[in-house]
């Protein structure tokens, strides 16, 4: 059965962080790539951020990746929509977290539903499956062939997150005999749009996932059927994380004045830490 839901206001909502990110800027494979280095500067375990509709060049993205090199990986952030990502914005419009959701009145939620409906849309279209899993394959194989590179992980958010379930696929070899794309470990956070089983079944690669117990595009029955699905994989390493009251993007977008949220997205990241440093060492 395949999940094919449109985005909901969840999907934009969230908090821009404090801090600066100590990263800096290359074009890799024809995109412009924020890149975060270890402190021995090694490439031996790579890890390629797959965003969520804000991009690459969202701070809390940033600040994460600079997080993962800081625990001895070479990260990396493409900007996969070349310039076209959500406005940040869009924060401001719509519901940080499920206590303002509650509290939002039937007007306020209508104003919400209204600025999504004409925005992400035809965003989702411009970045199909079709047009978006070639570029991310191609930055993926630059990326293989930059030198001193060795394992490479993907960790995807929200749009993002589908895409790295797609790479923990693994290569597959063309016509010609090259291979393309495919991670060797992949990390999928509250990811969006899924199909079920049709995007689970090929998985051959280690993956993990976080997921919150309040998301409105990944709701409990389905989780449940993923679960299921991965549990009939016994020859694939993999392991489910269910956070409990936290809604689509807590991974990177929680509040961090709320201490509940603050710890959820701080476990997240040690989540997909440790799921690395066990596959891509």
């Amino acid at each position: 059965m395949s999940k094919e839901v449109g985005m909901s206001s969840c999907c934009l909502s969230g908090k821009v962080n404090e801090g600066t990110p100590v990263g800096h800027v290359e074009t890799i494979g024809g995109l412009q790539t924020y890149v975060s280095e270890p402190e021995n500067k090694s490439k031996s375990k790579t890890i390629i951020f797959l965003t969520d509709i804000f991009g690459w060049e969202f701070k809390n993205t940033r600040l994460l990746a600079d997080n993962y090199a800081k625990a001895g990986f070479y990260t990396y952030i493409p900007d996969v929509f070349n310039g076209d990502a959500i406005p940040i914005s869009f924060l401001d419009n719509v519901e940080p977290n499920v206590k303002s959701r509650e509290q939002l009145s039937l007007l306020d939620k209508g104003k919400n539903q209204a600025i999504i409906a004409t925005t992400l849309p035809p965003w989702l279209i411009r970045h199909r499956e079709g047009v978006s899993k070639p570029i991310i394959d191609g930055f993926i194989n630059a990326v293989r062939h930059i030198p001193g590179t060795n394992k490479i992980g993907a960790v995807g958010f929200c749009w993002g997150g589908r895409y790295a379930i797609l790479e923990a696929h693994g290569s597959k070899e063309t016509a010609s005999g090259s291979d393309v794309s495919g991670v060797d470990a992949a990390y999928a956070c509250h990811p969006s749009l899924v199909a079920v089983p049709g995007d689970f079944d090929p998985i051959t690669k280690p993956i993990s996932f976080a997921v919150g117990d309040n998301d409105s595009l990944l709701d409990n029955t389905t989780v449940g059927k993923i679960q299921d699905l991965m549990a009939k994989k016994t020859d694939v390493p993999h392991e489910f994380r269910i956070y409990e009251n936290q809604v689509h993007g807590f991974a990177l977008r929680s509040d961090w004045s709320d201490a509940k949220d603050k710890e959820a997205m701080d476990e997240s990241e040690k989540q997909g830490i440790a799921w690395f440093n066990e596959y891509l060492s």
